[in-house]
């Protein structure tokens, strides 16, 4: 019934639709870029904030990202190279990093970029007043002192073995958004910044539309014009995919194996998959009584069948994790205890715990049944599968698990970051670096920080503190896998799996150029053949 629903559905949209869309990629033209033309991406989630200071969700962060530079980044191969610094030097002990900036580079509005820009984004990120989830990066800087408009030095208290990772951080404008509140200014939702691409329009709910940057220091993107429309259902989102209102979507498992897999799709689009820097977990709020104790934690995670979540909903495009790194990378602990299913032995632990299985199949005790709510965002059929999945897994063993689906920034911004829920079911996108204090310490439970779910343990703090302060490899990966054992153990998620990353593109977008990185880091350099141009955009300075 519900496939039918679905066929359905697409039927219905692409003739109310289709008759609007003339577009047709033609088997001839000549392959070379071109400026111009439109692309209309899609999210199920809109920004909180274009502000890089504040925003702490992956939806203002692809927008971000276009808008702003960091002084770093990363190439297609994951390697640190210049974006707003020119070159730096590193001392000899690591505690001090000199920057020397591009010179000429300007914000779009004309002002010229400098290292008070740098620096008053350090003050800024260092301000009590402003909340941010990333005052950690930064924290460990003794001073900046700068040399002139193009040079400064960034003096570290000790060695911080991620530091130049974190130079790839957006500098924001000084002139700008000096003597102002930056938790509420005008800024956030109409931002300037030094990136390829210019703010232009935000229509609350509907679409964020940017446009190309004629003086990027960079040169002009062949774009002319990004589209970022937020449509909260990936169902939804795939038919405008098939009705042309949209270029670019990520697809759902199931729809990249069966849907996008038919000759039809693959006629039009090009489908990519690729390694992520991500997992998906279920996370418990540890301030609940239900789940302060790890033997009740360690019960639900033998209770959930990480296998048939990847095999069923991921179509086995994913890998098994058990801690909170990535399957091949260093940090990984391939002898961590895995929770594979087995019920029985979840039985035993919640057994252990007192809670006992009454005439009603639920277990119950000092009178009160083991009941809570499970939440995560809207739109992301996947996470609704897999919250569906663990109801139905977590019911056998006497939990009833009640599910709520919410709008993205009302689950992060009234029930994550105020810690009002029960459990959730969520994803991160983690550095490459395994640096991860800002999620496991202790300290980062404030509101609107990344520790949500209250998570404390003596041991893990001061590893998260060691991982920071050594350059030694052989020393940071004994450190860092320790720590993916404890974490384990200590089983605060459920951890799930590392997705492949599934992007589908329209096939008159050319230049792109699948690598470790992804698809979208030389975004610039995507472009559409004069011939095949679907929009006729010109831009203004």
């Amino acid at each position: 019934m519900k496939k039918f629903l679905f066929y359905f559905l697409i039927i219905l949209f692409l003739f109310s639709c289709g008759k609007k869309e003339t577009y047709k990629l033609k088997e001839k033209y000549i392959d070379k870029p071109a400026y111009g033309d439109i692309l209309i991406d899609s999210s199920i989630g809109e920004p909180a904030t274009l502000n890089p200071v504040l925003a702490s969700d992956s939806a203002s962060h692809d927008i971000i990202g276009l808008i702003f530079n960091g002084l770093v980044k990363f190439d297609e191969n994951l390697k640190i190279i210049g974006d707003l610094a020119e070159k730096w030097d590193i001392s000899k002990d690591g505690k001090i990093i000199t920057f020397y900036l591009k010179k000429g580079v300007k914000w779009q509005d004309g002002v010229e970029f400098t290292v008070r820009d740098v620096k008053f984004t350090y003050d800024s990120f260092m301000n009590p007043q402003v909340k941010t989830a990333y005052r950690s990066l930064f924290e460990p800087i003794k001073k900046i002192e700068i040399i002139d408009d193009y040079t400064l030095k960034v003096y570290y208290k000790f060695t911080f073995a991620p530091a130049l990772q974190y130079w790839g951080t957006a500098i924001i404008p000084e002139h700008l958004l000096k003597d102002k509140d930056i938790n509420t200014a005008e800024f956030n939702r109409n931002p300037v910044g030094t990136g390829p691409y210019r703010f232009y329009k935000w229509e609350t709910t509907q679409q964020i539309e940017l446009t190309a940057n004629k003086n990027y220091f960079e040169g002009q993107p062949y774009i002319s014009k990004y589209i970022y429309r937020i449509i909260p259902d990936q169902s939804v989102q795939y038919m405008e995919l098939l009705a042309g209102s949209i270029d670019m979507m990520t697809l759902t498992s199931e729809l990249y194996a069966k849907e996008a897999a038919k000759e039809e799709f693959l006629k039009n689009f090009n489908k990519y998959a690729i390694t992520s820097f991500s997992y998906v977990y279920i996370g418990y709020n540890l301030l609940n009584d239900l789940f302060k104790s790890k033997n009740v934690r360690k019960a639900l995670s033998y209770a959930i069948n990480k296998d048939e979540i990847i095999t069923g909903i991921k179509r086995g495009l994913a890998k098994k994790i058990t801690g909170p790194f990535i399957p091949g990378s260093w940090a990984y602990d391939e002898n961590t205890e895995s929770y594979d299913y087995n019920p029985e032995k979840a039985k035993e632990f919640l057994y252990k715990e007192g809670w006992k299985l009454k005439e009603d199949g639920y277990l119950y005790k000092d009178g009160k049944k083991f009941e809570f709510i499970l939440l995560t965002n809207q739109g992301n059929k996947e996470r609704e599968e897999i919250a569906t999945i663990v109801q139905q897994q977590l019911n056998k063993i006497g939990i009833k698990v009640n599910i709520r689906i919410l709008a993205w920034s009302t689950l992060i911004t009234e029930f994550i970051d105020k810690k009002k829920f029960d459990a959730i079911v969520l994803g991160w996108n983690i550095t490459q670096d395994p640096d991860c204090y800002d999620i496991w310490h202790s300290s980062k439970t404030k509101e609107g920080e990344f520790n949500f779910i209250s998570y404390k343990n003596s041991r893990v703090d001061k590893l998260t503190e060691q991982g920071r302060t050594t350059f030694d490899f052989e020393k940071r990966k004994k450190i860092y896998r320790e720590i993916h054992r404890i974490i384990a153990d200590d089983a605060p998620y459920t951890f799930l799996y590392s997705p492949l990353a599934l992007p589908a593109v329209h096939k008159r977008f050319h230049g792109i150029k699948p690598a470790l990185a992804g698809i979208s880091y030389n975004f610039t350099k995507w472009y559409v053949p004069e011939e095949l141009q679907k929009y006729k955009v010109t831009i203004e300075k």
